[in-house]
């Protein structure tokens, strides 16, 4: 089990103190927890308490990730769902989640655990049952999945990789400076922990889907995303929309992978927001206690049905 650091500690009790309801952010490979820096300030505003636990080991800074990158190296998906969930209970109140990439990933997993009032899951990871395979998709995780040594390994990209997956939709010289100011180097052991979900009955890429206790969700993903495109967002909600929880998906225009991160964030962040606001509620509350551009199409899955609206 990992340790709860220092400073998750002190997350976790500006959290309980504030009186606020809490909103939990979970970074997917090759970020750290302070690419959801904007983010957090968003939420503050809005009336959140909130944290972006790191996953086990990571570094505090971009810097030292670069300096010291082996301690990336072995990270499982398991591993890092529990740790977010160590952190979620050592909470007041249920949290709202939020994730990228992996993070989304792992924010669906927790979500299936019963662990979130709210979640959302943006350019979600793949898990066990969602069966497109994209040759984008394969492309963009190719550093790693060339390689069955990569498993053990921390892997960085290369610039023209992190184009490709991350920054394919914005220009160059934001490309660059988000590969500058963001990217660390990554376990490999998640990417082939997923390739081989559907094949694996054991696997740890695998969600609690019909958990009545999963609470609402929304999928986002990025239009022009190469890493997880639409036919994989897509198929995680017609697996998700099975759950008698609110199920949205919702495609953002003209945007990539590092949608959370590059120069839109904000739109992204806003339509997040949104959601949450709609299940949880800001500012000082009761205690709950957690037990055990243009116009997006918007699917919505409920108990009555999937209906569809832009």
């Amino acid at each position: 089990m990992a340790t709860i650091t220092e400073h998750e500690e002190q997350q976790i009790s500006e959290a309980n103190a504030s009186g606020r309801n809490p909103v939990v952010f979970v970074h997917g490979l090759w970020l750290l927890p302070s690419s959801w820096d904007r983010w957090g300030t968003l939420f503050q505003e809005a009336g959140y308490a909130t944290l972006a636990p790191g996953w086990p080991d990571d570094p505090e800074t971009v810097d030292q990730a670069r300096t010291k990158p082996e301690v990336f190296a072995g990270k499982s998906i398991k591993e890092v769902a529990d740790h977010f969930e160590d952190v979620i209970r050592r909470l007041d109140r249920k949290p709202a989640v939020i994730g990228h990439s992996f993070g989304g990933l792992m924010t669906q997993i927790l979500a299936g655990r019963g662990r979130s009032a709210a979640s959302v899951a943006i350019d979600p990871a793949p898990f066990r049952g969602v069966l497109p395979l994209p040759i984008s998709s394969l492309r963009a995780a190719s550093p790693v999945l060339t390689n069955p040594l990569n498993r053990g390994r921390a892997v960085p990209l290369t610039y023209e990789q992190f184009r490709y997956a991350f920054a394919n939709a914005v220009g160059e010289d934001e490309a660059k400076d988000l590969y500058a100011t963001f990217a660390v180097p990554a376990s490999g052991e998640p990417l082939f922990q997923a390739a081989a979900a559907n094949i694996n009955p054991w696997t740890e890429a695998k969600v609690d889907t019909k958990n009545a206790e999963r609470g609402p969700l929304l999928i986002l993903d990025g239009e022009l995303d190469n890493t997880v495109p639409w036919a994989i967002a897509n198929a995680s909600f017609n697996r998700q929309k099975r759950n008698p929880g609110v199920t949205e998906i919702e495609k953002v225009p003209g945007r990539g992978h590092a949608l959370t991160i590059d120069g839109g964030w904000r739109e992204v962040a806003q339509i997040a927001l949104a959601f949450v606001q709609r299940f949880v509620a800001a500012g000082a509350v009761a205690a709950m206690p957690i037990g055990g551009g243009e116009t997006a199409s918007i699917a919505v899955a409920t108990p009555e049905g999937v209906q569809t609206s832009t």
